[in-house]
Formats: structure tokens, sequence, C-alpha cells
């Protein structure tokens, strides 16, 4: 008796999300040589060109139903080039590499909290609590660096004068993803709900705003972005400690 033949497997995968995420890492991988021929300004704006696709691809995937585990791990290597290696070799060759050993270590403590922190968001991703990421995203941290760069090099600042404060920056980027801070996701966030016509003027008028300054605007928000993880642990804390007493 003949048995059943198996179904196929089809062995294809996602064009449309993987693209975004091909285009992200592309823009990491242009930003390190843009920096290593000292154009460190396109290193900057390449490396926020990563975060809007980085950002996208996930989304595409939610919105055509077209996410996969491949989708998944391809997405973790693409950050870690955009938003792990990019940004620590960018910064070395800004100034850090003026500074020796310690140049040379603050470099690598953001791209190792990168891998890190990527590598403990895959093992939780099934587990985790939807509305918040553990340890501040990478392509938030990477923001700090690539805005306080774009920021000094469009203003013509030396970067002599402070250059143990982008020391300490790169240091502390690292550090903080690998930190236990809860950082909102905004996953609650539902793009394709109908909202107040309000909204979408306010939408208008900050994207303008942010568009007028984009330099000092995204280095504003993406540290503002970074304090808020503190804000949030402390007060869910305190939340917690209040309702054991009760």
């Amino acid at each position: 008796m003949l048995k059943n033949p198996q179904p196929k497997r089809h062995r294809g995968i996602y064009l449309l999300p993987n693209l975004f995420t091909t285009g992200a890492m592309f823009a990491g991988f242009y930003a390190i040589t843009s920096a290593i021929n000292g154009r460190f300004e396109t290193a900057a704006i390449s490396m926020f060109i990563a975060m809007v696709l980085d950002g996208l691809d996930g989304r595409v995937a939610r919105l055509t139903n077209t996410q996969s585990e491949f989708g998944v791990q391809y997405d973790s290597l693409s950050d870690m080039v955009s938003f792990g290696a990019a940004p620590a070799i960018v910064m070395y060759l800004w100034t850090l590499s003026s500074m020796g050993q310690a140049g040379l270590f603050a470099a690598f403590v953001h791209m190792a909290g990168g891998a890190l922190r990527l590598a403990r968001f895959n093992t939780q991703v099934e587990v985790a609590d939807k509305r918040y990421f553990q340890g501040l995203p990478s392509p938030a941290a990477a923001a700090i660096l690539a805005g306080g760069l774009w920021f000094c090099v469009e203003n013509g600042y030396d970067v002599e004068n402070f250059k143990y404060l982008v020391l300490l920056t790169t240091i502390t980027t690292g550090l903080l993803m690998v930190s236990n801070f809860r950082y909102s996701s905004f996953k609650e966030i539902d793009l394709k709900n109908k909202v107040p016509f309000i909204v979408a003027i306010i939408a208008m008028l900050f994207i303008s705003f942010v568009m007028a300054q984009p330099q000092r605007m995204l280095f504003l928000l993406s540290v503002g972005y970074a304090a808020s993880g503190p804000i949030i642990t402390l007060v869910m804390r305190k939340r917690r400690l209040q309702s054991r007493k009760n």
C-alpha cells in the first residue's frame, strides 16, 4: 500500500519585510564606510536612515502577515551591524581613536552591549512583556551617538573640547542596553484604527518641528527616551512596593 506523500515544505522567505531589513543593514554599512572616508555627517544620517528602515520592517511584516523566524534572526543580525558595530566604529574614528586604549574600550563596550542586548531579546521574545523593552533598544542607543555627532558637525564644534563626554556617553549607551531598565515599546499603538482629526494635525506639526532641526531634535528625543527607562522602572517598582504594603 502506497503511503501518502509528505507535503512539500516551502523554503522561500518573505521578500517585502526582508528588503527593509537589508536596506537597514546597508545603511549601517554605509555609515561605517562614510566614517572611514571622513564624512561623519553622512555617517550619522545613514544611521538614522537605518533606524527608519528597521522600524518599518517589523510593522510591514505584521501588517502583511509575513512574520517568520528567518525574519526575526535576520533583523537581529542587521541590528548588530547598524546599531552595534556601526556606531562603535563611527565614534571611534570620529574622536575615540585619539584617546588610546580608553577610546577603544568605550567603543567595544557599546558594540558588546548591543550584541548582548540582542541575544537577550531573542531568548526572551516569547515570554517578555510586549509593552516594554528590557534595556535600552539598540536603535535608540545608536541614535544618541549619531545625533550627538550630527549636532556637533552641523554646528562646527571642536570635539576635542568635550571628547571625555563622548567617551562617557559611548560607555553609557552600551551599559544601558544591558540594563534592567524598562522602556516603552509603543507596540500598543494600533496604526490601523481611526483617530480624531486633531491627532493627525499634532502628528503633522511634530514631524515638521523635527524636520526643521533634525540634528538637534533627534538627539534630544533619543536622550529623553534613554532617560525614560530609569523613570519608568522606578515608578513601577514604587507601585509594586505600595501594593505589597496594602
